[in-house]
C-alpha cells in the first residue's frame, strides 16, 4: 500500500522507544525521530550485523533515534542476484522484517547501479541477454518487495559530473533510454512504492541540470518517477547550501519529492569531491591526521555545519520526505575506507562508542 508522507511519519510514532544511557539523550529526553516527526523521516543505513541484530547497542540506538532504514549493501545486485538464476534474499528479507517489526520505513537500495554488479552480469556479451538480465533483475526484486518497502532508489548514479550520462555497462548495452525503462519496470512491479532517482553531487548546477533533463525524459514517456534522492556526501566547512536550496526548489518544481539519502560530513582531507567509489588515493599519514581522536574545534565546526544544513531542511520541510544518515555511528562509515583505506573518519552524529556528538545536540536543539 502507498503511504503519504504525513501518514508514514505519524505511523512511526507507534515505534517502541528503547531506553538508552542518559548520555544518549538530551535534557528533554527526546530523539531525532521524535523531534522531526512532523517534518520528515529520519533514517540511517544498516550494515549486515545491524540487520541481524548482532549488536545490542546499535539496535537500541537505531530504534531510539530513527524511523527509516536503508540497507548499505544487501540489496545491491552482486549480493541479492549473484547468479543468472540465483537470488539471495536472506538479508533483504531480514531488513524488511526488521522494519515491519519496529514500524520503520524501509528504502530499497538499489535496483540499477553500475557498481557492485555480479561477475556474471559484467561478462554478458549479448545485448539481448543483458536486457533479459536487466528486466528479470528489476521485475523479480521489485515484485518481491512490493508493498513491503516504502521507496526504491530505482537508478543510482547514472550521471557524470557535467550532467551527461555515465558510460556504464547499462548505457553501453541498453542505450540512452535505460533509465526510463528501469522506472517503467519498477512502476509495473511495485505500483504502490515511491520511486526515486538517486545520485551524489546532483545539487551542483551542471549535474543538477543533467538530472532535471533525465527526470523530464522519464516524465515525457509517461512513466512515474516520484522524486530525486540527493545523497549529501559533503565536506567539513564546505557545505554548498545555496546549491542545495536551489536544487530542492528545482526538483520540487517538477512535481517531485526530495530525499537526502546518504548524508555525512567528512572530516578528513582529500583532493577531489563527490562519492565515486571507484576513485582512490594512496595511503599517506597526512591524509589520516586524527587516528587517535578528533580535535574539539572540528567537532564544533561539524555541529555548525549540521545545524545550518537542518535549518535549510526545515525551511523546506514541505518538499522533503526523508533525511537519512549513511551509517549509525562513525565507526561504521564507509568514509573510513574511502578513498584511502584504513583512515579514521568522524562524519556522523554518533561516535564509535555510540555517544552523541556536538552535531547531534545541534540538530536536536533546532526543535527544542
Amino acid at each position: 500500500m502507498h503511504f503519504p508522507k504525513k501518514t508514514i511519519i505519524t505511523a512511526m510514532l507507534s515505534c517502541c522507544i528503547y531506553s538508552f544511557s542518559q548520555a544518549q539523550t538530551t535534557a528533554t529526553n527526546t530523539s531525532l525521530k521524535q523531534a522531526y516527526q512532523k517534518d520528515f523521516l529520519i533514517g540511517t543505513a544498516l550494515n549486515t550485523a545491524q540487520i541481524e541484530k548482532k549488536d545490542a547497542k546499535a539496535t537500541a540506538l537505531i530504534l531510539q533515534q530513527f524511523n527509516a532504514v536503508t540497507p548499505e549493501n544487501c540489496m545491491k545486485a552482486e549480493n541479492i542476484h549473484p547468479g543468472w538464476d540465483k537470488y539471495d534474499f536472506n538479508l533483504a528479507d531480514k531488513i524488511v522484517a526488521f522494519g515491519k517489526e519496529h514500524n520503520l520505513a524501509v528504502n530499497g537500495h538499489t535496483l540499477v547501479w553500475h557498481s557492485q554488479l555480479p561477475v556474471f552480469a559484467r561478462k554478458i556479451v549479448s545485448v539481448d541477454s543483458f536486457k533479459t538480465f536487466f528486466t528479470n533483475h528489476i521485475s523479480t526484486i521489485a515484485s518481491r518487495y512490493s508493498g513491503k518497502v516504502f521507496s526504491w532508489d530505482v537508478v543510482n548514479e547514472a550521471l557524470n559530473e557535467d550532467g551527461t550520462m555515465r558510460k556504464s555497462i547499462f548505457l553501453e548495452k541498453l542505450g540512452q533510454d535505460y533509465v526510463t525503462e528501469a522506472f517503467r519496470l519498477a512502476q509495473q512491479h511495485a505500483p504502490n512504492t515511491e520511486l526515486y532517482y538517486n545520485d551524489y553531487n546532483n545539487e551542483q548546477p551542471q549535474k543538477r541540470a543533467g538530472c532535471i533533463a533525465l527526470v523530464k525524459k522519464v516524465q515525457a514517456a509517461g512513466v512515474r518517477i516520484d522524486g530525486v534522492g540527493i545523497q549529501g556526501h559533503w565536506h567539513l566547512g564546505k557545505l554548498p547550501l545555496r546549491d542545495i536550496e536551489e536544487s530542492i526548489l528545482a526538483y520540487h518544481a517538477l512535481g517531485l519529492k526530495v530525499m537526502f539519502t546518504e548524508v555525512d560530513i567528512e572530516m578528513l582531507p582529500r583532493s577531489f569531491g563527490g562519492a565515486d567509489v571507484n576513485q582512490t588515493m594512496a595511503a599517506n599519514p597526512s591524509l589520516n591526521p586524527y587516528k587517535s581522536g578528533i580535535p574539539d574545534s572540528l567537532l564544533q565546526q561539524q555541529a555548525k555545519d549540521y545545524e545550518s544544513l537542518f535549518k535549510l531542511f526545515l525551511k523546506h520541510q514541505d518538499k522533503i520526505t526523508r533525511v537519512t544518515f549513511w551509517g549509525v555511528h562513525d565507526g561504521q562509515s564507509w568514509l573510513n575506507g574511502w578513498p584511502v583505506p584504513g583512515r579514521t573518519n568522524y562524519p556522523l552524529l554518533f561516535d564509535r562508542a555510540f555517544a552523541p556528538k556536538p552535531a547531534y545536540h545541534a540538530v536536536l536543539a533546532l526543535k527544542n
